[in-house]
Formats: C-alpha cells, sequence, structure tokens
C-alpha cells in the first residue's frame, strides 16, 4: 500500500481475511471489520491491502464505537426499553443501614443493588415521562415548564450518582 493514510469507511480487500471496512485508524494501524472473519487490527505498514474504495483520512470521522453509544442512547431516549446499568464496583456486596432517631426502633438494611434498582427505575421513568411530555399536545411554554421540574428532580436526585459505575449514567441537573 502506497503513502496514504485510509480514513474510516474506506474499503479494503485483505489476502487472507478478504473484503472489509476500515472502522477505526490509529497511528501505525487500522482497525479492519471484515465480512467473514470480525474485526482485525492491521499494521499499515502491510503491504498485501488493497484498496477498493478510498475514503479521505483527513477529515475527523467518529469511531464505530462512539456511533454505537449514540445510538444506544438514542434509542434508551425514544423507547421504553429498559437499558441495565451496572453498580459501581466499590458498592458491590454492600447494604445501605436505615438507623431511626428512636432507639427503641430497630434498623432496616437494605441490599445497595437492590436500593440502586430503584433508583435506576426512577431515573428510566423520568425519561418516559419526559419523551411523552416532548411528543404530547401541550403548548411550547407548557412542555418548557414541564421540563424545567424534570431537571429540577434529576438535580434532586445527582446525590445517588456515586452509586453509578459510568458517569455517562449519571443524574444531570440545571447546570449554572
Amino acid at each position: 500500500m502506497e503513502n496514504i493514510s485510509l480514513g474510516i469507511g474506506s474499503r479494503v480487500n485483505h489476502p487472507e481475511f478478504g473484503k472489509g471496512v476500515v472502522v477505526q485508524a490509529y497511528t501505525d494501524s487500522y482497525e479492519i471489520t471484515f465480512f467473514d472473519y470480525g474485526t482485525k487490527t492491521i499494521l499499515k505498514s502491510f503491504k498485501g491491502l488493497e484498496v477498493v474504495d478510498f475514503a479521505g483520512g483527513d477529515i475527523d470521522y467518529i469511531s464505530f464505537e462512539k456511533v454505537e453509544r449514540v445510538f444506544a442512547k438514542l434509542l434508551r431516549r425514544i423507547t421504553d426499553i429498559q437499558e441495565v446499568v451496572p453498580l459501581g464496583n466499590r458498592w458491590q456486596g454492600g447494604k445501605m443501614i436505615l438507623q431511626p432517631g428512636d432507639t427503641n426502633l430497630q434498623s432496616k438494611e437494605i441490599p445497595l443493588e437492590t436500593f440502586f434498582h430503584k433508583i435506576v427505575m426512577v431515573r428510566d421513568r423520568l425519561r418516559v415521562m419526559e419523551q411523552r411530555i416532548n411528543s404530547s399536545a401541550l403548548n411550547d411554554e407548557e412542555k418548557v415548564n414541564l421540563q424545567q421540574y424534570i431537571t429540577r428532580i434529576y438535580g434532586s436526585l445527582t446525590t445517588f450518582n456515586i452509586l453509578f459505575a459510568e458517569k455517562d449514567d449519571y443524574f444531570v441537573g440545571e447546570s449554572k
């Protein structure tokens, strides 16, 4: 292969793996998804790679993984599909203890996984409510007013962000 830099979306033919598409470009290699062999990393210095359809490498394309994340986020936003949200590793197997101020009363222990599941359900139901408001026949002013309430609710729930394994799953309230 000449001294060209393939961009994401370039179609290639490999002598062993056959036809494929560049899904990620690095400084020294490409990640190429081959139709019959899945994704392989091929060094840019490999001489046997034939370019079938060139897509320039000077344009800043996003990677397949980023596209996948965007689509997953979009699907969650427009459907009632409930995703599996992981609890942070340090909280696995933990418990929440509710200790009443009255020493005559018994404390209550709740597994953190159970509590976390309830928090995620609240978040998912808020998202569905948000979708329904946005697609409703309400006028724009009413939608904005209701959206502001939901944003404030998210803000009230940011305390629970510590439980999430991934920042992408956090509650986000109003930013000032």
